[in-house]
């Protein structure tokens, strides 16, 4: 903390003392501490209970901490600074509950296959990037998806080879969940026909058994292991491109899933000089916090960095079918999808993990690894308690009536509600028109008493959070569709909606007591964007720009500074 006169550092934290400099600079007319005042805000936020808060001005503390709100009529204090918000709308920054930090910088320096309509479009694409980045070394790149395509299949390695053969490529599935790989990428990973399946994952084939280039979940790491793994200076520029990314989307904190060790080296790097900006509650492979010997750590610069928890995985996702279903996919009718762990196998995953003093995050999908991971979780509850805040992440498709299950174990549904507008179409192909009852139901987890959390789980979608917003009260996407809304009955209003991705997204990395909302002794982390979410309509919510962010009562981002927001890589 800088003062502007040396005051031993003693001094200063005695509250006597303090009391006495103010009672000073009182009666000499100057403050004691230079503290800043918004002024003029159209202030928003979520209430404890979900209801939306209103307030006209921020005082915010030298710490960087807010020492009060103002509400309209007030007289306005004095401080040092006073920053006129000009009437623009002011709200907490926006917490992201899953997302992966490092993974989406990286991708954002690589190839960007986002959006592409057709195989052919995949292919001009890589095309153009092999031309512009010439050499022998490895293509890699991700956001294909072949929902989107004409084709409505998974590509080759035969129509990767077609523009690119003389040197390996890895192009990731829009979910992280799936990759189609090229022969020469094949090669150096010893990919042949004998090559078997691995546990929880597939090798997708042509008719003669040989492997045709995609592989799926488990399967993927197969292809992986050959990549050159990122240097730290690869890392170090792909959390800055991130950093960059995400406070220009208003997100001040995350729920960093999947994190490395090299990406939780890479957080630290950051923190120790001073330019990590963002607050990272941190979630690390159970594999390599094991191997590590890692525990959970405590608040690391200045409420910037924790290691909290591990990540497990029970099941795929629903696009390449990986999902594990309580029943078979409508659209293939002899897969139930892929279960990772037996029952006994992941219990004893979760209880060494939570043994260590780990927060557990389980990534589950169907409805069949929903019901497995829940029993976990009561098993767990009944030796620890409900307060360990047990995760389920994404909790997308579930056994209605497996959902009553969560609040009395203490479990946190950790969603992401692009996903819903994503997915939809491909939702009700995967499962028909007769199991979507409990399909990204938000409204019905909050009225179980359960604690819901908001994401984007970037970079497999956006992390722009407004998008996120408005598809929670809306069940649409940003141009309107469904009419009405996809099982409008799940809708939430804008206090639920903005308390998940603040409270919420807080709570469930045990952060509430930091930041998550603009209360006395919690940071100042704030946006200012240029609409008011409680007055316009749910398109015109989804298109909200970010004027500026804030941390810890400082500009961190400023659109006006930049002539264009930065690019996105998915």
């Amino acid at each position: 903390m800088a003062y502007p006169f040396p005051f031993p550092q003693t001094m200063l934290s005695l509250g006597p003392m303090r009391k006495l400099l103010l009672a000073l600079s009182a009666l000499i007319g100057s403050p004691a501490w230079p503290d800043t005042l918004i002024s003029n805000a159209n202030g928003i936020q979520a209430t404890a209970d979900s209801k939306i808060e209103h307030f006209a001005g921020l005082l915010v503390g030298d710490d960087g901490k807010v020492v009060r709100l103002l509400h309209a009529g007030e007289p306005q204090p004095k401080a040092a600074a006073i920053i006129d918000a000009g009437g623009r709308t002011v709200l907490p920054g926006m917490i992201d509950a899953h997302g992966h930090v490092v993974e989406m910088g990286l991708d954002a320096l690589h190839l960007d296959v986002t959006g592409t309509r057709s195989i052919g479009e995949l292919q001009q694409r890589l095309h153009d990037y092999a031309a512009g980045h010439p050499g022998n070394g490895w293509v890699l790149g991700a956001g294909w998806n072949q929902e989107l395509w004409t084709e409505k299949r998974f590509p080759t390695a035969a129509e990767l080879d077609s523009v690119v053969s003389d040197r390996p490529v890895l192009l990731e599935r829009v979910d992280g969940h799936a990759l189609v790989a090229n022969s020469a990428a094949m090669k150096l990973a010893g990919v042949t026909s004998a090559t078997a399946d691995p546990s929880g994952g597939r090798i997708e084939r042509d008719s003669q058994g040989n492997p045709d280039g995609t592989f799926v979940d488990a399967a993927t790491e197969l292809i992986g292991k050959a990549v050159p793994a990122p240097t730290s200076a690869d890392e170090d520029q792909a959390l800055a491109k991130a950093q960059e990314i995400l406070l220009a989307d208003g997100v001040t904190g995350v729920g960093s899933m999947s994190t490395s060790l090299a990406d939780w080296q890479a957080f630290n790097r950051a923190g120790a000089a001073g330019t990590l900006r963002l607050r990272l509650m941190t979630y690390m492979t159970a594999a390599e916090a094991a191997e590590a010997k890692l525990r959970p750590t405590g608040w690391q610069y200045d409420d910037r960095l924790r290691l909290v928890g591990v990540k497990l995985f029970a099941d795929g996702a629903l696009g390449s079918r990986g999902a594990w279903l309580k029943q078979p996919y409508a659209d293939q009718p002899g897969s139930r999808g892929l279960q990772f762990h037996s029952d006994a196998e992941i219990l004893a995953l979760a209880a060494r993990a939570a043994a260590a003093g780990f927060q557990i995050a389980t990534h589950a999908i169907g409805d069949a690894a929903n019901a497995q991971v829940i029993a976990v979780y009561e098993q767990l509850s009944k030796t620890y308690g409900r307060n360990r805040r047990w995760r389920i992440e994404h909790f997308q498709i579930v056994d209605p009536a497996d959902i009553p299950r969560l609040a009395p174990a203490g479990i946190i549904a950790s969603m992401q509600p692009t996903h819903q507008t994503s997915d939809r179409v491909m939702a009700e192909r995967r499962l028909g028109p007769n199991r979507l009852a409990g399909a990204y139901a938000w409204q019905t987890v909050l009225k179980s008493g359960a604690g819901l959390a908001f994401g984007t789980d970037f970079p497999v979608e956006s992390p722009n959070p407004f998008p996120g917003l408005s598809a929670a009260i809306s069940r649409q996407d940003m141009n309107g569709q469904p009419p009405g809304g996809w099982i409008p009955s799940e809708r939430l209003t804008l206090g639920q909606a903005l308390h998940a991705y603040t409270r919420g997204a807080a709570y469930a990395g045990f952060a509430e007591q930091r930041f998550g909302a603009l209360e006395p002794g919690k940071w100042a982390d704030f946006i200012i964007v240029d609409r008011d979410p409680a007055t316009v309509d749910p398109r015109s919510l989804a298109r909200t720009q970010v004027l500026e962010t804030w941390i810890a009562g400082k500009k961190v981002w400023s659109r006006v500074a930049k002539a264009s927001p930065p690019e996105r890589g998915k």
